[in-house]
């Protein structure tokens, strides 16, 4: 389901428009309030959701079933560190669900510049950057290939 935005809520601070991967997220310069440029090209990756310290953004529900009577609120609890979803379905039942905002400790995750350059081996490897060590494993599997099949069978 899209993001949308209540533009009593925004305050503008632009928390949604930095971590918006579709980019899709702006600031009306007339206004100062943020908005969805495209509700179409959403991901739903609800990052903005999560991001917004105001709760000013929520989820918009799709033509084929908003009408029956759903609602879908999510809510940002920072002081607890959790996304709360609270589902309403059409005969009145009701979900909550709780998620933390983080599955590991702030600063526990080296970025990219802590890493050392890969090799020219590397390079020419099918392996992702510092695979298998990040994956705390041996070795990946791997088919050799004399035994890739050729054609169809």
């Amino acid at each position: 389901m899209p993001t949308f935005v209540y533009m009593t809520r925004c305050d503008g601070c632009g928390h949604c428009v930095d971590i918006c991967p579709s980019d899709i997220m702006h600031i009306d310069t007339t206004y100062r309030r943020a908005f969805n440029i495209e509700p179409n090209m959403c991901w739903e990756c609800y990052s903005c959701v999560k991001a917004c310290p105001q709760h000013a953004i929520d989820c918009r529900g799709y033509a084929d079933f908003a009408p029956l009577g759903h609602s879908v609120r999510v809510r940002r609890e920072e002081d607890k560190a959790t996304i709360s979803w609270k589902i309403k379905f059409r005969d009145g039942r009701e979900k909550n669900f709780v998620s933390p905002i983080r599955t590991t400790a702030w600063g526990s995750i080296k970025s990219p510049g802590d890493y050392a350059p890969p090799s020219a081996d590397a390079m020419k490897s099918q392996q992702l950057a510092h695979e298998p060590e990040a994956l705390k494993v041996d070795a990946l599997p791997a088919l050799s290939p004399d035994r890739f099949k050729q054609g169809l069978v």
